[in-house]
């Protein structure tokens, strides 16, 4: 047998050795959890109301439009701007900005008397997907996807009272970002 075949007899496996010994692995150090090991950021699609970021998960959100021309639904909610056509499909459009207490005054930009102009160039409508049906939501400006650790994400803050909509604190470099729960924030 030469060098090289000796060499390659003593690296590779062969039936008849005994491999007893290399199944008994170690246990992992006390210090090490495995959950951390496991952990898999999370997706979220941070926006911006009145100067504050926000975001929902990844997961919830089907696109994202330009402000349409939406048409006025008499005797709906004060929530509801109105509902877009989007490609043959008639979906609601809401302001959450009251529910969040960021502003007390929903936007007029559906109906005769609506004024779009009254909105920030950056106004976009994030169409969610929802087990009621899709939906759109006003937001000032979509800003970007935000990875963040599980571990990452604090609870929300003692107080937070009836915006019972947040299910979390997420911090991306230097900027705070409020994570919604979708289904509790259309309320």
């Amino acid at each position: 047998m030469t060098r090289f075949a000796a060499l390659l007899d003593t690296f590779f496996y062969r039936p008849d050795e005994d491999v007893g010994a290399l199944l008994d692995l170690p246990e992992p150090s006390e210090g090490v959890r495995s959950a951390e090991v496991e952990e898999l950021p999370q997706e979220h699609l941070s926006f911006w109301l009145e100067r504050e970021c926000y975001a929902v998960a990844i997961g919830f959100v089907r696109e994202i439009v330009r402000v349409p021309h939406l048409t006025e639904v008499p005797r709906s909610a004060s929530t509801l701007l109105g509902v877009m056509n989007l490609r043959g499909e008639v979906l609601p459009v809401y302001d959450i900005k009251p529910r969040l207490r960021l502003s007390g005054k929903t936007p007029v930009i559906a109906g005769p008397d609506a004024d779009l102009s009254q909105l920030p160039r950056s106004a976009r409508v994030v169409v969610l997907r929802l087990e009621d049906g899709d939906a759109g939501v006003l937001v000032d400006a979509v800003s970007d996807v935000v990875r963040l650790l599980p571990s990452q994400i604090e609870s929300p803050p003692p107080g937070v009272g009836s915006r019972d909509c947040i299910i979390g604190l997420g911090r991306r470099r230097d900027q705070l970002c409020i994570l919604l729960d979708v289904k509790r924030v259309l309320l």
